[in-house]
């Protein structure tokens, strides 16, 4: 199956100078694979830049704000319109949100002697009718997520579809385009 060589390819192209950066509030990453007719988005997000704390809930307002977040992060055709014209429905969205049950481990990072730090991690697949219709994304994840000032795009497909590159988003600039 060529999605997870594709989905492979995609994590290679993230810059040595974003990964050593690691995790900083505010600012999320897309990796975006398209391969033929599917299209495959995979988010990672700060938890603080969803809901506004990286810890487990200490009130019943910060348990409904998780929950929240969960349940509209699970809305993959809100948050992500890809080209009209390509006809793209939404096959899956997978989503962990940490401490909202589940395996909680896979979204938090401490290190001896730091601030404990938590993500949001979502995959999403799209199917398109008409690939070669595909030339951007919208995402409205900066109207949904106040704190998010900015996603770090890479972004990896076939020549005829765009090729590979990456892109800075923001609340002002939330399309990647080729």
């Amino acid at each position: 199956m060529r999605l997870p060589l594709l989905l492979a390819a995609c994590a290679c192209l993230v810059p040595a100078a974003h990964a050593a950066k690691g995790h900083a509030h505010g600012e999320g990453r897309l990796d975006v694979v398209i391969d033929r007719n599917t299209l495959s988005l995979h988010l990672e997000l700060p938890l603080d830049a969803a809901v506004g704390f990286e810890r487990p809930p200490r009130s019943d307002k910060e348990k409904m704000a998780l929950a929240a977040a969960a349940r509209l992060l699970q809305e993959a055709a809100m948050l992500f319109q890809p080209t009209p014209a390509a006809g793209c429905s939404v096959q899956s969205a997978q989503v962990q949100v940490p401490f909202t049950g589940g395996d909680d481990k896979h979204g938090q990072h401490a290190h001896e002697g730091e601030v404990h730090h938590a993500d949001i991690e979502a995959g999403y697949v799209f199917r398109c009718d008409k690939p070669a219709a595909l030339k951007d994304i919208e995402t409205t994840l900066f109207r949904h997520f106040k704190r998010l000032y900015r996603l770090e795009t890479q972004r990896v497909g076939l020549m005829s579809q765009g090729g590979q590159g990456a892109q800075r988003l923001t609340p002002k600039n939330p399309v990647l385009g080729w």
